[in-house]
C-alpha cells in the first residue's frame, strides 16, 4: 500500500502545471542529475491503521526541496505550491482511499554553495478500495 501510494502522491505532484513549470524534476528519489531547484520524495514509513471491515495504513512521507537561495524565504513561494497542491489531494488514488491528510513538520537549512533544503513531512492514512 505504502508503494501506490509513493507512486500516486508523486504522480499528483507531476501533475500540476505551475509546480512543474517551477521545478526541473519532480521524483520519488533524489534526481542523479537535474538542476535546482528539484523535489524528490526522500523517505516513507507506514504503520498499520485496519478495522474490521478495512485494510489500512498510516504513511509517513518526507518531501525534499532542494533549491538556491541565501535568504531564509527563499523557498518559500516553492514550499507555499507544494503544501497547497498536497492540500488539494482527491479522496481516491488509485485503489486508496485518502482518509486524512495531516502535516507534522517542516526542517530548512541552508548549506554550501547558496543552496537550500527544506523538508516537509506529512502522514496520510489510507484505506485500501477492494
Amino acid at each position: 500500500m505504502e508503494e501506490l501510494f509513493r507512486a500516486a502522491l508523486v504522480d499528483w505532484l507531476r501533475a500540476d502545471t505551475m509546480l512543474a513549470a517551477s521545478l526541473n524534476a519532480i521524483t520519488e528519489e533524489a534526481p542523479a542529475r537535474a538542476a535546482l531547484p528539484w523535489l524528490a520524495l526522500s523517505a516513507s514509513s507506514s504503520a498499520d491503521w485496519s478495522g474490521k471491515t478495512h485494510e489500512g495504513r498510516e504513511v509517513r512521507v518526507a518531501l525534499e526541496l532542494q533549491c538556491r537561495g541565501d535568504v531564509p524565504g527563499a523557498a518559500a513561494a516553492l514550499v507555499g505550491q507544494i503544501e497547497a497542491r498536497i492540500a488539494e489531494l482527491p479522496d481516491y488514488l488509485d485503489d486508496l482511499q485518502l482518509v486524512t491528510t495531516r502535516f507534522l513538520r517542516a526542517r530548512s537549512e541552508q548549506r554550501s554553495g547558496n543552496r537550500r533544503a527544506v523538508l516537509l513531512e506529512y502522514a496520510f492514512r489510507l484505506i485500501l478500495e477492494s
